[in-house]
């Protein structure tokens, strides 16, 4: 059985997140379901959560594969860090564990490069033949870089060290609540941090997700760089759409990209 719909998958600290994709849109096919993060969240139990998911949209995917976002680096399906979720993912062989339990292949992915390859497809940064660097401003920085349409994984570049300090213990969104700072204090940690991706990378585009982003109009017109920097599109959907796109292109699956 074929479909054109591929479900893509956002495990998050608190809730893991599902909805088939319809590719050639861009958008959700139907309603996302969201069932919470187990306790404690570990690869075995989390594929428990996964299962349920793909279980509720079998008729709507067929046998089309499947994407899922982690919050940790992911290399040829081992996740090699964990954030926000159990420890026990370092170093645990991810996608095995997945594929295993649903008894079909299963594409894992950061959470960042999914939200990048979608925005890159289908938002803020569609078009754009060049260097685009997507940044996520949340508990931490997440960060993708796309070149020309593809995408150079796990760059953590929420992680570089900027003035002595990680970069993200400075800027992300989570110190601007933490320390109650207002946006006229918090600018400038955005703009050290941003100017020194800009000389490091020589972006084309910059694109600002994470929840903070929904406020942009405040904060990124008064960063002075040279690239463009502009609000992610997709928001919360972005993890999903991306790690469906993602899954897809991995499996040579062009009938559902087109």
């Amino acid at each position: 059985m074929s479909n054109t719909a591929v479900l893509g998958i956002d495990i998050g600290g608190s809730g893991i997140k599902g909805a088939p994709v319809d590719l050639v849109k861009g958008d959700f096919a139907s309603e996302r379901l969201r069932i919470p993060t187990p306790t404690p969240s570990t690869p075995e139990a989390v594929a428990e959560v996964v299962a349920q998911i793909a279980e509720h949209f079998a008729a709507e995917i067929g046998d089309a594969p499947i994407g899922v976002t982690i919050p940790a680096v992911v290399a040829h399906g081992i996740t090699r860090s964990a954030a926000n979720i159990d420890k026990s993912w370092i170093d645990s062989p991810t996608e095995q564990i997945f594929t295993e339990r649903l008894g079909r292949p299963i594409h894992a992915v950061n959470d960042a490069d999914a939200a990048g390859m979608a925005e890159v497809r289908y938002g803020a940064a569609r078009d754009n033949d060049g260097l685009v660097m997507l940044t996520t401003l949340g508990t931490g920085i997440g960060t993708a870089l796309i070149y020309r349409g593809l995408l150079v994984p796990n760059t953590e570049l929420g992680h570089i060290e900027i003035d002595g300090r990680d970069a993200e213990t400075d800027a992300a969104a989570s110190v601007k609540d933490r320390l109650g700072l207002k946006y006229s204090e918090y600018i400038p940690r955005l703009q050290r941090y941003y100017e020194t991706l800009e000389r490091l990378f020589s972006p084309d585009l910059f694109v600002v997700g994470g929840g903070i982003s929904k406020d942009a109009a405040k904060f990124l017109p008064k960063l002075k760089l040279k690239a463009d920097i502009v609000p992610a599109e997709l928001r919360n959907k972005a993890g999903i759409i991306g790690a469906a796109w993602l899954a897809a292109d991995a499996a040579g699956r062009t009938d559902l990209l087109t």
